[in-house]
């Protein structure tokens, strides 16, 4: 069996749900097939490989177990003891996307579009909304002001916006790598877009009563925008129109997500994630593969970005352990 030394990955990429892992893995140029060495209170089993020059090992939580901040919490906290030199992480998978159509610009973030957390404003880039206390005077009011949370490597913000400064092209550096896979298969299909005419987006009004939103579809060169700002994170499945729409205009947040409030004070993470649903009555899972692909290839993006150190050599990652030939494919420096 080829085991795999921990000391050498450098970059954890972080997909706590097993489609958004599936996703993950079709990014790497090589995958290393040999295994960590485990023991007891070792909970969690780890893929490692190469994409860009970098050692990346994919944390995802087990079959089974329920997501959330605190599943991604006790994730996180043993990939940061398992590997000791991790340089910096990514969190990348779905969330719930937050359009509003009342906002001048508009701002209209449909299915399939990218979600990367950035600070605007006095906004922190992630906001942990349901962390704070209940007061009498102000109602609701975050937990050290919304600033609990630990910011994103400098290096990952530095990659991000290098990216961002070429919007609304900034899809271009990233739209290649989803092509090169969204035929691939999953367990329930492939990572194809579901198409703009099954995406369905309801507003309700002061009295819970709910409308089908008209929009103007997208030119095919202009489906995919990616949108940066504060994305808040909390314990909680959102099915709510208005309480979707109340975090919204509360925080300035573009989408919702499960796991960012349990990692970024154990592994300060970038955030990067794909639109699969609006946070309401109408969730399901049919645009989680497409979703979770275009996030990934944002992500791969970045990775590009951020010139990986060439010592130690990618290929040393797996060493023969002496029960059969090392079994990796041969590494190569270069992003395909």
């Amino acid at each position: 069996m080829t085991e795999l030394d921990p000391r050498l990955c450098t970059v954890v990429w972080i997909a706590p749900l097993e489609i958004e892992a599936r996703a993950a893995l079709h990014m790497f140029d090589n995958r290393h097939h040999g295994r960590f060495p485990t023991g007891r209170g070792d909970d969690y089993l780890f893929h490692a490989g190469d994409m860009c020059g970098h050692n990346v090992v994919l944390a995802t939580l087990p079959a089974g177990q329920e997501y959330g901040t605190g599943s991604a919490a006790a994730l996180a906290s043993q990939v940061k003891k398992f590997f000791p030199n991790l340089w910096f992480g990514l969190l990348v998978g779905v969330a719930a996307g937050l359009p509003n159509l009342s906002r001048n610009p508009l701002r209209d973030i449909p299915l399939g579009d990218v979600l990367v957390a950035l600070p605007e404003g006095d906004s922190a880039g992630l906001v942990a909304y349901d962390l704070g206390k209940e007061t009498g005077k102000d109602g609701f009011q975050l937990l050290h002001f919304g600033h609990v949370l630990a910011a994103t490597e400098a290096v990952v913000r530095a990659a991000i916006g290098k990216i961002k400064i070429d919007a609304p092209n900034d899809t271009e550096v990233f739209l290649p790598y989803y092509k090169d896979m969204e035929e691939n298969e999953h367990e329930h299909g492939t990572f194809t877009d579901p198409g703009q005419d099954k995406d369905m987006l309801y507003e309700v009004d002061e009295h819970g009563v709910e409308k089908l939103v008209e929009r103007e579809q997208r030119q095919a060169s202009g489906r995919t925008r990616v949108w940066y700002g504060p994305i808040g994170s909390g314990e909680k499945l959102l099915k709510n129109a208005q309480k979707r729409n109340e975090l919204r205009d509360r925080h300035n947040v573009i989408g919702l997500e499960m796991e960012a409030a349990g990692t970024m004070n154990r592994i300060p993470v970038g955030v990067i994630r794909g639109v699969c649903d609006y946070g309401d009555e109408h969730k399901n899972k049919e645009w989680q593969p497409y979703a979770a692909a275009m996030a990934a290839a944002y992500a791969k993006a970045l990775l590009r970005e951020i010139l990986a150190s060439k010592s130690p050599a990618i290929g040393s990652l797996c060493t023969n352990s002496g029960n059969g030939e090392d079994r990796h494919t041969s590494s190569t420096a270069q992003c395909r």
